[in-house]
This record gives structure tokens, C-alpha cells and sequence, in this order.
């Protein structure tokens, strides 16, 4: 949750609400979006979350978005469904209920936005029922990483789900893992 910086020693500057405004102009300059992530290397700027992902796995060498050309297509078919289907549907609910915006919400589009992403967890729920925990691959990947954030919200937000328990293992086992602890927590939304 940040903009890092590494020009040989590594430096990490932490930037979003509530720890940092990232619509000032010093952070602006790096995404016109006001967004994070954000990584600057020596001059190079990225922002997007999916292009930082696959930058690191890429320069890292590891093993989280396959070379073969079906299996990175497979991670990439989720990683753009969780940006493009499943993060749309929750978006009016969460920035409601976690963020307070706008400050007196729509009670229909509350409800709407909850049954358009009930909807997108079933289709998660089958496609980790179908598979041996993963979302892609039957292997941790990318996709897993973008859609454990994302099962995250749906975890912390407060209203009447469905039991969907391969959600709910996969979501279990995202937590267990050691760089999730900090952003898979009871304090951070």
C-alpha cells in the first residue's frame, strides 16, 4: 500500500488514507490518479496494481504468473475478471461502509451493489470449488493475490452472505500466508 523506491538500497514510502493523502500534488505526479500502488525504480514510474504485480513477478523471477502461454492466460482471465467484474460490483457498498462516501448513502443501491457482488462470489465460490483451492492454475498465483484482496472487503463489510465455503477456505489460506498479515488483518480494510 505504497509508493516504493529503489535505486540499489531499498526505501518504502507508505501512501494512502488513512496513513497518507495521496491527492497532493507531490504524490499526483506519480499516478494522476491519486492512487496506489505506485513503485518508482531509478526514474521508472508504474502504477496499477495488475501491471506492479506482474512487473515484480516478472523482475523477481517468481513463479506467480506462469510463462506458459495458457496458464499466464488463465491467471490473467481472473486477475482482469476481479478488476472488471467483481470489483465494480462491490465498489458502491464499500466505499459506503468502509469509507463513509458519499456520507449518506443510497439504501437501493446499497443492495444492489450487495446482490451484484453476492453474485460475483458465486462465481469465485465455483471456480474454487472446482479446483483444489486456487483460483487459476491449481497453483498460487497472481489471481490470487488480486482476488484475496478483494475476498478481503467482502470478509470485513458487515451484511447477510451466503455460505460460500471455498471462499472461505481459499480466503483462510490467503491470511496464513506471511506477506498477507499485514494487508488480510481485523485493521485493515
Amino acid at each position: 500500500m505504497g509508493a516504493g523506491r529503489d535505486g540499489g538500497g531499498s526505501q518504502r514510502e507508505d501512501w494512502g488514507k488513512p496513513i497518507r493523502d495521496p491527492n497532493v500534488p507531490e504524490f499526483l505526479a506519480l499516478n494522476p490518479n491519486g492512487q496506489v500502488p505506485v513503485i518508482v525504480e531509478d526514474g521508472f514510474v508504474l502504477w496499477e496494481s495488475h501491471a506492479v504485480l506482474r512487473y515484480l513477478a516478472k523482475k523477481h523471477g517468481a513463479n506467480l504468473w506462469p510463462f506458459e502461454t495458457q496458464k499466464r492466460a488463465i491467471v490473467d482471465q481472473w486477475m482482469s475478471w476481479q478488476s472488471s467484474d467483481l470489483n465494480p460490483a462491490w465498489s458502491y457498498v464499500g466505499r459506503a461502509r468502509l469509507r463513509a462516501e458519499p456520507p449518506n448513502p443510497d439504501p437501493a443501491r446499497i443492495e444492489e451493489s450487495i446482490r451484484a457482488w453476492t453474485k460475483q462470489m458465486r462465481v469465485l465460490e465455483g471456480q474454487l470449488a472446482r479446483g483444489n483451492g486456487f483460483v487459476a492454475n491449481d497453483a498460487f498465483s497472481l489471481a490470487d493475490i488480486v482476488i484475496g484482496l478483494s475476498t478481503h472487503r467482502w470478509m470485513s463489510i458487515d451484511f447477510d452472505k451466503p455460505a460460500l465455503p471455498a471462499v472461505a477456505r481459499h480466503y483462510a489460506q490467503m491470511q496464513s500466508r506471511p506477506a498477507a498479515v499485514a494487508y488480510l488483518g481485523a485493521t485493515t480494510p
